[in-house]
């Protein structure tokens, strides 16, 4: 399948080239913007000192905005394992889409395809694994929500492309809203820790959001319970 590439280059980027073996990461976002057009003058514009590597538009288009061996601005603040500061060692991947501030919509039929081919084209030329492709709240669950509960991660999954669990949804939802000891809240945290997310935890239920809407897109309360715990032990294997 042949995706329609258009250029519209923006400024925000670092002067230096880096090395290909620097980029391990995929991290996805959505725009958080109302209008499509007003996105894009955003993420080219000098003033606002926002970028990505590509924008994936409503009709499935792909933007190149940052040429893929120079640094965007797009991850900030953000950490995953031992890396922080995210953006020298990523490639940003922008999504039109109103976002959790403007009537949050759900990613269309034709930008699923494209974050298919632009991911897998991605992975294969830098060789990143399917545990580095995330989202922004995954590398900064307390500033950022995208690109949020109704990105399609377990669909994505199934091609490689980032991480899910092995488990049934029957068993799942047994466990569902059932209390969990001290303990066992203690061993949630050390598996969040082991997945990736930061040890530092500025703010638990904002980190717990951050995990559940990436793993149980249904229900996102902030609340650790069996669910979850059996989740996060799933994938810290």
């Amino acid at each position: 399948m042949i995706m329609k590439k258009v250029f519209n280059y923006s400024p925000n980027f670092n002067p230096n080239k880096r090395k290909s073996k620097q980029i391990k990461f995929l991290v996805f976002h959505y725009t958080g913007m109302r209008k499509e057009s007003d996105a894009i003058n955003r993420l080219t514009n000098i003033q606002s000192e926002v970028s990505s590597h590509y924008l994936i538009k409503k009709n499935g288009d792909i933007v190149i905005l940052v040429p893929e061996l120079y640094i965007a601005w797009h991850a900030g603040k953000s950490s995953w394992k031992s890396f922080k500061s995210l953006n020298k060692n990523s490639i940003g991947i922008e999504i039109s889409n109103s976002g959790h501030e403007h009537n949050y919509i759900n990613f269309s039929k034709k930008q699923i395809q494209s974050i298919l081919y632009l991911s897998k084209s991605l992975m294969k030329k830098y060789k990143i694994k399917s545990s580095n492709v995330l989202g922004h709240s995954d590398i900064a669950p307390f500033r950022k929500k995208d690109p949020g509960e109704k990105f399609p991660w377990q669909y994505l999954a199934k091609f490689g492309i980032g991480k899910w669990y092995s488990l049934s949804s029957k068993k799942l939802k047994e466990k569902r809203i059932k209390k969990i000891k001290i303990m066992e809240e203690k061993i949630f945290y050390k598996n969040l820790f082991k997945i990736g997310y930061p040890k530092k935890v500025l703010n638990k239920k904002k980190l717990v959001n951050a995990f559940q809407r990436r793993y149980r897109q249904d229900l996102i309360n902030g609340k650790i319970d069996q669910e979850c715990l059996l989740i996060s032990k799933n994938l810290a294997k």
